[in-house]
């Protein structure tokens, strides 16, 4: 954290198709800390500044951009976005529900993306199906509990610590279990006896061969990150005996690369959901600006619950 200093630079000007934004908050997970530090598999190029979610509003907008007032309350991806000012695709631009705070809106495009990613497009979550969410008081977690509550799914979050499995009951998780690992896939098996349709995995750590075990017939394993630190191993006739599928979930590259209009029209879905109280972002612990090493280390520390938020700008946060 060291090699980051916080310096004055030009504001930016929008080009073709951009959009200046003010921001007030940007949000921080597990994911984008280890990126800051470098230990991601991919390498930012440097200089790096971090930050890619972000809410604020509209300062600018360049030639050729459209439908958005100066000062309108918008989310967006940007890169760079641990700053006052920074530049974002106008495409990537969403104005935000009057009912939806600036904080929330923040965490909402890169955890509930991926959720919803996970869930429905790949995880092929159905109304009735029984969804394990592990890391369940992460950023990425509590976002999958509530997306697959809004999808019909009966969920049973796992967290760590009492105050994570608060949160992770409070976020709508119909039952709530530790993780301990001896005796872990017995009590696993008194909340779901007949076992687990779909995993959502962010942690990948110990439990990810008890919780594999439990999975029914044609079940689905959702890899969706490694927070543990350490890339595991499965045995491969688990797969085969249980007719199940392991899915690699990488929501920047299918929301960046691959299916750019898909997660357009999701993120859309989720701001309908905001507005209509489907969903409600909850917001982990913020941060003023000047002290974004703390934030960052704070990240990757598994103590954070949700996901917490660089405060650039409190009126608009």
């Amino acid at each position: 954290m060291e090699n980051y200093k916080i310096v004055d630079v030009p504001t930016p000007e929008p080009g073709p198709g951009q959009v200046l934004v003010r921001v007030g908050a940007c949000s921080v997970g597990y994911v984008d800390a280890l990126e800051a530090i470098g230990g991601y598999q991919t390498k930012p190029p440097l200089p790096h500044t971090p930050g890619r979610e972000v809410s604020g509003v509209v300062e600018a907008v360049g030639e050729g951009v459209t439908g958005f007032e100066i000062g309108t309350r918008v989310l967006t991806r940007a890169l760079a976005a641990f700053a006052q000012f920074a530049i974002a695709t106008a495409g990537d631009v969403k104005k935000l529900p009057d009912t939806f705070s600036g904080a929330s809106a923040a965490v909402l495009r890169g955890n509930y993306l991926t959720a919803m990613h996970a869930l429905e497009d790949r995880g092929m979550v159905k109304a009735g199906e029984i969804v394990l969410v592990i890391g369940a008081a992460g950023g990425v977690g509590l976002a999958a509990v509530e997306v697959a509550k809004a999808l019909g799914a009966t969920v049973i979050g796992v967290a760590s610590t009492p105050e994570k499995r608060e949160a992770v009951k409070a976020a709508g998780a119909d039952e709530v279990l530790d993780t301990q690992v001896d005796g872990w896939r017995d009590r696993l098996k008194a909340l779901a006896p007949n076992g687990i349709d779909v995993v959502y995995d962010p942690v990948c750590g110990p439990l990810l061969q008890p919780s594999f075990r439990s999975l029914r017939w044609r079940g689905r394993y959702l890899v969706v990150g490694f927070a543990a630190g350490e890339i595991p191993s499965l045995p491969l006739n688990l797969p085969l005996v249980k007719g199940a599928s392991i899915v690699g979930i990488d929501c920047r590259q299918f929301a960046a690369v691959f299916d750019v209009e898909e997660a357009d029209r999701m993120v859309d879905r989720l701001l309908v959901w905001a507005g209509e109280g489907r969903i409600s972002p909850p917001v982990g612990r913020r941060f003023a600006f000047g002290d974004y090493a703390e934030l960052l280390e704070f990240a990757m520390s598994g103590k954070a619950i949700g996901k917490s938020l660089l405060i650039v700008d409190e009126t608009l946060a």
